[in-house]
């Protein structure tokens, strides 16, 4: 079995923030849903990952992902804190999202049948697994 290199790690992982971040940009702009508070803190995380990841690339930088494994953590955290208010284990008391925005838990956080916040802990799971094995490759 071939080992995958750290710049194809590298690009696979960008081509993900990539597909994710238009993804929810067309989910929004395309298709008219309003993200939720949470959402929006996804966003915040996964956006920065399609540029950083890609400008590492484009510079030939070998530790950009270290930049990549940060950001995925930050954004896998918000998402399985989403991910924990959609299925009901974390109460409605302390709910980030307010009455008069979209709901952090409604029908509107599905897609394709699978809830956006476990999509988008699974993008930043491969992300940050992926970044962080481009950093196991001897850098030079």
């Amino acid at each position: 079995m071939t080992r995958l290199s750290g710049e194809a790690a590298l690009v696979l992982a960008w081509i993900i923030a990539l597909i994710a971040s238009l993804a929810v940009l067309f989910i929004g702009e395309v298709l008219g849903q309003t993200p939720c508070v949470l959402c929006w803190f996804q966003r915040a995380f996964m956006f920065p990952l399609a540029i950083v990841l890609g400008l590492g690339l484009w510079w030939q930088d070998p530790r950009v992902g270290r930049y990549g494994v940060a950001l995925a953590l930050g954004g896998a955290a918000v998402a399985l804190y989403h991910i924990g208010l959609y299925v009901g284990l974390i109460p409605e008391a302390i709910q980030p999202c307010t009455a008069t925005g979209p709901s952090c838990t409604d029908d509107n956080q599905v897609v394709f049948g699978i809830p956006i916040p476990l999509l988008a802990l699974v993008a930043f799971t491969m992300i940050g697994m992926l970044s962080a094995l481009s950093l196991k490759e001897k850098q030079t």
